[in-house]
């Protein structure tokens, strides 16, 4: 989560956006932005890809077996 949180706050000071600005443009609640940017694991996926869609980024799960290869 740390990672995904500095690369949203990241990018969004890289455009000069407020957290509330962001959060208007990308069509989510700005708690939806704190959580993200504060690292808070219980985030809805739909959320955090609405807000990763402003990057041209998304997210997706990830089945366990895949990562052992």
């Amino acid at each position: 989560m740390k990672q995904l949180a500095e690369f949203v706050k990241e990018r969004r000071k890289e455009v000069n956006l407020s957290q509330e600005e962001f959060a208007e443009r990308a069509g989510v609640a700005l708690t939806v932005i704190r959580k993200i940017e504060q690292g808070k694991t219980n985030l809805n996926l739909d959320k955090v890809n609405q807000v990763l869609k402003m990057f041209g980024h998304e997210l997706a799960p990830v089945d366990s077996k895949d990562i052992m290869k």
